[in-house]
């Protein structure tokens, strides 16, 4: 290994582990997916974000939190939300 590249060579994972950063990152990438995801729904359904707020009987401004990665919410308000776009939430501890 060259001592100037240390991470070469060695997998994304291992560089956010050694880094300390790993849980962090994975968090932050489902995020985003499951934000995706549910605007993407939204999208193909013809949904705005007025309407999708009223179906969830929340404000617009709860249904911008649920679609900002940055924001925590909580698993029943996930299903919620992708139930009434007909999809399910799964969770998976590996």
């Amino acid at each position: 290994m060259n001592d100037t590249a240390p991470h070469l060579g060695s997998s994304l994972d291992d560089f956010l582990k050694e880094e300390g950063i790993l849980e962090q990152t994975q968090t932050r990438a489902i995020k985003e997916v499951i934000a995706w995801q549910l605007a993407q729904a939204m999208q193909e359904q013809s949904l705005s974000k007025t309407r999708m707020a009223a179906l969830l009987q929340t404000s617009r401004s709860q249904l911008d939190r649920l679609l900002d990665p940055d924001s925590d919410v909580t698993l029943s308000t996930l299903e919620r939300a992708a139930a009434l776009l007909g999809r399910k939430l799964s969770v998976t501890l590996i």
